[in-house]
């Protein structure tokens, strides 16, 4: 019994011993029924397998050195491309020939896999396990190429390479991009600027660097930031210009003379930027793009164009044009044309691209605007002229504004400045119409305006009370218009005998002016009862006395009345003073000789020897001198805007 009892608990022991035996083997029997399935396994099944590996197997180990490769470029290409540029893009190509690879043959490797695996389940030739594992593993891959596999392949190396080249486009850019140096004084100087263009070792690496982000879809990237830096340059070469004008509203000006000043800048700033600076940057432009395409370049110099300020100049005109009308408004319009029609072919070349169309229709409307603008103002001169016939003459007989203004104007209009201009604004406008338009018309219509500027003479002459006023108003008058036209090329029109007319119709004026007032003096100092007067020496003083007291109370009362009246030449100023001076001074001063000794004794001589020879002279000469500051005011009918009323103008001014 107690062998027994020993041998069962030996027993007991193995049995424990062999039970985590059992569960291991238990364990291991899933791996050892895999081991011995292709054993199992069909015999073709079996034998095939390894042909189907060796295939599924061999594009992907390429693939697999192709990314290893692609790993072992992440070095050089997150460099600075600037050290070696030329081995930088080498490099960046070698990574696009990879990816290329990849992408291609990514695809056919997992195929590939994805065939055996079939086969091996097909065949019972692996654990389902496994080979669960290995279609969760396929799966992901194919999910990952579908979805942008080239970027998580090269783990975002290429779009790091490719930002590191937009970086440097950029820096080139801003590096070898200077304002264009300003005329310090006037611009009288531009034939002189030399365009800064871009070096020809750097246009090679802008070219090299545009090529390589082109083939990565970043054009639109490269163009955005050469629009962004040279558009940036322009407006710094334009800034030393001061255009703030160009923003101006018509609400913030009176009349077109309020920014005359403004507007011959524009001009003269226009054709700087257009000549200079956008001519660079269309060269510019064509250099770096030009291989791209005719579309592209051209779209991007139409961006830098308007984001750099072409748009404001032409702003800036339709701004003068919506001003009021005025004479004046007429020659700055023509000074617009002028600066316009003077940059037509350079308009044309840059800006006739399909991409500066608003550009064009900006220009077209300016352009239409000016010559409708000056037309419609030219043509109605003539009726603001007549309109101001019903006026009141200037009440000191001087020459009106208005006529200073007229002629000065017409003899501008006719000038080799305006004339080639006038005729070519009016020729667009008759072609508009589809009439034509002769050159008689132009000077049909000045002369006109002058017959009416003498009719409003005529008439303004009439309206004075006073005849010696009205004679001294016609003196001033006619000897401007002879002096103010003669020799001018409005004179050739007017002929001769017109110039001639108005210096005989000035003599006569001033005769009967001079007749009628100043020459009704000596007669008062008369001899008459004292060279054979008998009655002694106090009747004689007595008579004397009565004439000279008359004489100078006349004299007072002409001196007086026409110490207001204004003769603005100087010529004629002086010598109608001379002719006055001649024809009383003379007489008074041999009448105080002969008689003055009779009355200065008396006590009461100075009331009567009030005056002398000198000191009439001196108070003839200081008459008729333009008064500081007696200007005509621009009170009459504003249809055409600020047009110059009658009111006297003292300095010949030819401002409206």
């Amino acid at each position: 019994m107690k062998r027994k009892s020993n041998q069962s608990r030996a027993l007991g022991v193995a049995l424990d011993k062999v039970g985590p035996r059992l569960e291991e083997i238990n364990q291991r029997l899933p791996s050892l029924e895999a081991a011995v399935r292709p054993i199992r396994a069909n015999k073709d099944a079996l034998v095939a397998v390894g042909g189907h590996i060796d295939r599924a197997v061999g594009p992907a180990a390429a693939v697999l050195k192709v990314f290893d490769a692609v790993h072992g470029l992440e070095k050089p290409l997150l460099s600075d491309p600037r050290k070696d540029l030329p081995g930088y893009l080498a490099v960046l190509k070698r990574l696009e020939e990879a990816l290329r690879f990849l992408a291609d043959n990514c695809g056919l490797a997992i195929q590939w896999l994805e065939d055996i695996v079939e086969y091996l389940e097909d065949n019972v030739l692996a654990d389902d396990r496994y080979l669960l594992d290995l279609k969760k593993s396929l799966k992901g891959l194919r999910e990952m190429q579908s979805n942008g596999g080239k970027s998580r392949l090269d783990g975002g190396l290429l779009d790091a390479a490719l930002d590191k080249l937009e970086k440097e486009f950029r820096l080139l850019l801003t590096e070898n991009s200077t304002p264009l140096p300003m005329p310090s004084q006037s611009l009288g100087a531009q034939a002189s600027i030399a365009p800064l263009l871009v070096p020809v070792p750097v246009n090679q690496k802008l070219q090299a660097i545009l090529g390589r982000l082109m083939a990565n879809e970043r054009l639109e990237n490269c163009i955005s930031i050469y629009v962004d830096v040279r558009g940036a340059n322009v407006r710094a070469s334009l800034k030393d210009l001061n255009l703030d004008y160009l923003e101006i509203s018509v609400a913030e000006f009176n009349d077109v003379q309020s920014i005359e000043v403004y507007i011959a800048q524009w001009g003269k700033h226009l054709e700087f930027a257009v000549k200079h600076l956008f001519e660079m940057e269309y060269k510019l432009c064509d250099d770096v793009f030009g291989r791209v395409g005719l579309d592209v370049w051209m779209g991007c110099f139409a961006k830098i164009a308007a984001q750099a300020g072409i748009l404001a100049f032409l702003q800036f005109g339709k701004t003068v044009t919506e001003s009021k009308k005025d004479p004046i408004k007429l020659l700055k319009l023509l000074d617009i044309f002028a600066s316009l029609n003077k940059l037509r072919l350079d308009f044309n070349r840059l800006f006739g691209g399909a991409a500066c169309a608003e550009i064009q229709n900006l220009t077209r409307d300016l352009i239409r605007r000016v010559v409708d603008g000056a037309c419609k103002i030219f043509w109605e001169l003539l009726v603001q002229v007549e309109l101001q016939r019903q006026t009141p003459p200037p009440d000191d007989g001087s020459v009106p504004r208005l006529v200073s203004f007229i002629s000065d104007y017409c003899n501008r209009l006719l000038g080799d400045d305006y004339k080639p201009i006038l005729t070519q604004v009016l020729v667009i406008h008759r072609s508009w119409k589809k009439e034509k338009f002769q050159e008689t018309l132009l000077i049909e219509a000045i002369l006109d305006i002058i017959k009416a500027i003498e009719l409003n003479l005529e008439t303004w002459s009439k309206a004075y009370e006073d005849t010696m006023l009205s004679h001294f108003f016609l003196m001033n008058n006619h000897w401007h218009l002879y002096k103010h036209m003669k020799g001018t090329k409005l004179a050739l029109h007017l002929g001769d005998s017109w110039l001639k007319e108005h210096e005989q119709y000035k003599e006569y004026y001033a005769t009967t002016y001079l007749r009628e007032s100043w020459g009704k003096l000596p007669a008062l100092l008369s001899r008459e009862g004292l060279i054979l007067f008998s009655g002694g020496r106090a009747t004689a003083r007595d008579l004397v006395k009565k004439r000279l007291k008359k004489f100078n109370e006349a004299f007072d009362d002409m001196y007086k009345k026409q110490s207001n009246w204004v003769v603005s030449d100087k010529d004629l100023r002086e010598k109608t003073c001379q002719l006055i001076v001649q024809t009383i001074v003379p007489v008074y001063r041999s009448y105080m000789q002969n008689y003055g000794p009779l009355v200065e004794q008396d006590a009461s001589s100075s009331k009567y020897a009030k005056y002398t020879a000198q000191s009439l002279e001196q108070l003839v000469t200081s008459l008729f001198h333009p008064k500081p500051g007696k200007l005509g005011s621009f009170k009459g009918r504003q249809y055409l805007g600020k047009f110059p009323s009658v009111g006297a103008d003292g300095n010949h001014s030819s401002r409206s």
